[in-house]
């Protein structure tokens, strides 16, 4: 029977972690392990400075193990105590959207599954362009999103990924129908214009708020299908970090580099 690690940075009363056991727990031997309270925008963030608890709980009937750590945690934790492998990790389905290298880089919900990656287990991140918990419990949204979780799960589990993929980041539109289109798109590389606000606190001491404003989003990108088209958007994502294939302009640009490099060190 597959091991299927499901988990979420929104925490244990997540209606999205709901959701996403109730898409994968035919697929195989589920199990959830998620935050004790929300941890969204920790990234690949892992704890070191002090001691991670695990412990069960039944949350609507669901048995859940609850941590202190975050979801990037959670994969060792789980290789730990839980399983003695995993097969599949799913992550999610994230209460909001995770869209743009500037949002993926800083989610939880993609930090878990990029987390499993790294160790060599394939992994999906779900997230869902609604802003408040309740819009994912409508009925149709609810129900597809049920079906096209686990239809993704399955594929994953049966097929793996093709050569240069370590996870899926897949993204749903506020509204999903009989005729939404589903895409592959490349992350957009911004989502926000990063913006800070000051004030002061009833003490009169300064403090900081940041924010964003959403940019007009690339047609071709994951920020334009899902926002604006309404459309499924699937992003697969590489961790190498070092370019795929580097053609001959860029070898002989960085190798000037190098070169200027060495002849400094020389002289």
């Amino acid at each position: 029977m597959k091991k299927i690690l499901i988990t979420n940075d929104d925490g244990v009363y997540s209606k999205g972690l709901k959701l996403l056991y109730e898409s994968v727990k035919e697929l195989g031997d589920a199990k959830i392990v998620a935050p004790e309270t929300p941890k969204s925008s920790t990234g690949l963030g892992i704890t070191l400075h002090k001691p991670l608890r695990l412990y069960p709980m039944e949350i609507n009937g669901l048995n859940i193990f609850a941590t202190n750590g975050t979801p990037s945690d959670i994969i060792y934790l789980a290789l730990k105590e839980i399983f003695d492998k995993i097969d599949l990790v799913v992550s999610g389905v994230n209460i909001g959207d995770n869209t743009s290298v500037q949002v993926i880089l800083s989610s939880g919900t993609v930090g878990a599954a990029a987390q499993a990656a790294i160790v060599g287990i394939p992994s999906i991140a779900f997230s869902a362009d609604v802003k408040e918990e309740m819009e994912i419990t409508r009925e149709d949204y609810y129900r597809y999103i049920n079906i096209i979780n686990k239809t993704i799960s399955k594929y994953v589990l049966d097929n793996g990924f093709p050569k240069g993929v370590h996870l899926l980041n897949v993204n749903y539109p506020s509204i999903i129908n009989s005729s939404t289109k589903v895409k592959i798109a490349k992350p957009a590389n911004i989502k926000f214009t990063q913006k800070i606000s000051t004030n002061k606190d009833p003490a009169g001491r300064k403090y900081y708020w940041l924010y964003g404003s959403t940019v007009r989003p690339k047609n071709d990108t994951d920020v334009y299908a899902v926002h604006v088209e309404k459309a499924i958007a699937i992003t697969p994502i590489y961790l190498g970090l070092f370019p795929y294939r580097l053609n001959k302009d860029t070898l002989l640009k960085l190798n000037d580099l190098t070169n200027l490099i060495t002849k400094e060190i020389r002289s």
